[in-house]
């Protein structure tokens, strides 16, 4: 090489050095492009990629409302749209996915042939001070292409590709779980809120009760009718009822910024929430037996545990079957020699054909731990699947026992609500007219609060057991949370 060309060379290489970041940044996209010219040419991704998970019972997936000032009261379908578009486990759990998917790709690509091919210049200069021809120079230019294709081995690719797209299984199913379980938790936080908020209107309610009894008391005492005693129980019971109301108050708000945080909304966000607080309709559920049957059949976190066992029990396979012979196909042409040879003035042209039977003979002992490894992975994912049946079924008994306990004491609370509400009418009305003490109107008053706080709490028991149920069986989805 002459002097020009080797400077012209340092120039280059001086250049690109000097400018790292540029040089990358645009060759990284056109390398993306070379190396990656096809989507998915060995169908793997799953349907899903593209059009989107559906949940059990939708119709379409979930779609994401745009982030908006809230001048309407958040409905508990907006919060679930919300929750599910921006929670960062089920992004994470949606990346996982493509990545099965593409480790799916790559063992099936172990059934295709390769075919590589390289070319290059060589420039081969020797001198010789004592001779006559002082230097001898020789221009090359090999060409090598090869092609390499495995014919058969003992089912280890078979095994990997069974359980590349098991663990693909196990992924869709594993996301479909965090999805139940990012609704359960979004409607969780939701319905704290509405009973936080119901329970601060209640409170509220009851300080204008006690403002109304203070009042009551003052006008009896201004007529003579009643005693300062009286009318001091009375502000007593008033400042009782507004520390309750302050407190339930920090209650709600404590129960908004949850329920805003999780939903992926600023907790500062002022927003109003729907009224959702309404009486339950049907039946508790169906027989325990049957949901029982419905959590283990459809569950996804049951699914992904048992579909992660089937992949731990091929991966033995595999394994196995990389002690075993194989058996592969190679081809090659070379022009002006390979790339290792020495260069030469006369042109070559050379093409291999070879059919090639691998016998691993000895490897000290690895595979025989290689096994053991796999195996004892099966016996782990065993065991996990156990473990998940039993967590998830267990809830099912309990949401299921609270469940039908909360139905049976909604009828009870409404009565409760009902009696407790005539009675202080009726105490009301027997105070104004001189017939009744304060006593006894403020232990009414008492009495309706109760009333009114176990109504709450009933219907917040029945709405926490029924979700936690279809929870539980892996069930949930938009229309239930809507129903």
């Amino acid at each position: 090489m002459n002097a020009e060309r080797l400077a012209g060379l340092l120039c280059c290489v001086l250049i690109l050095a000097s400018h790292p970041q540029d040089v990358h940044a645009g060759a990284l996209a056109s390398v993306r492009e070379l190396s990656t010219p096809f989507q998915d040419p060995l169908l793997t991704e799953p349907d899903e990629l593209a059009a989107g998970v559906v949940l059990p019972g939708d119709g379409q997936p979930a779609s994401c409302p745009a982030l908006k000032e809230f001048s309407t009261p958040l409905g508990l379908g907006e919060a679930v749209d919300l929750a599910l578009c921006n929670n960062a486990q089920i992004k994470a759990a949606w990346a996982d996915i493509k990545m099965q998917a593409a480790n799916a790709g790559v063992a099936r690509s172990a059934y295709l042939p390769t075919l590589s091919g390289s070319a290059s210049y060589r420039e081969d200069t020797t001198r010789y001070p004592d001779a006559r021809i002082k230097k001898q120079r020789i221009d090359n230019y090999p060409l090598n292409a090869t092609f390499a294709w495995r014919l058969l081995d003992f089912g280890g690719r078979g095994a990997n590709h069974d359980a590349a797209m098991l663990n693909l299984v196990a992924a869709l199913a594993y996301h479909n779980a965090v999805l139940q379980k990012t609704l359960a938790t979004v409607v969780q936080d939701y319905f704290n809120a509405q009973v936080t908020l119901a329970v601060w209107q209640a409170k509220r309610l009851n300080e204008e009760i006690a403002n109304n009894t203070l009042e009551a008391a003052r006008r009896r005492e201004a007529k003579g009718a009643g005693t300062s005693g009286d009318t001091l129980q009375a502000t007593t019971a008033l400042a009782r009822a507004t520390l309750e109301k302050n407190r339930s108050e920090g209650g709600y708000r404590k129960a908004m910024s949850v329920l805003l945080y999780g939903i992926g909304i600023a907790p500062q966000t002022k927003i109003a929430l729907a009224s959702d607080l309404d009486e339950p309709s049907g039946q508790a559920a169906q027989d325990l037996e049957e949901w029982i049957r419905e959590a283990k059949k459809r569950h996804p976190a049951i699914v992904a545990a048992r579909a992660q066992l089937e992949s731990a029990r091929y991966r033995v396979d595999a394994t196995r079957s990389e002690g075993l012979p194989a058996l592969d196909f190679t081809a090659g042409y070379y022009d002006n020699g390979r790339l290792e040879q020495s260069s030469t003035e006369t042109r070559t042209q050379e093409s291999v054909v070879a059919l090639t039977l691998t016998f691993p003979l000895f490897e000290g002992f690895s595979r025989t731990y290689k096994v053991r490894a796999s195996e004892a992975q099966v016996e782990q994912k065993t065991a996990e699947l156990y473990d998940t049946e039993h967590q998830i079924l267990m809830e099912m008994v309990k949401a299921h026992a609270d469940a039908v306990a909360a139905l049976h004491n909604l009828d009870a609370s409404a009565r409760l609500v009902n009696a407790a509400q005539e009675a202080l009418r009726a105490s009301q009305r027997k105070y104004e007219k001189g017939a009744a003490d304060i006593l006894e109107i403020l232990n009414t008053q008492a009495a309706f609060a109760d009333a009114q706080q176990e109504r709450i709490r009933s219907l917040a028991e029945w709405r926490s057991a029924r979700l936690r149920m279809l929870a539980s069986a892996g069930l949930m989805s938009r229309s239930e949370v809507a129903q």
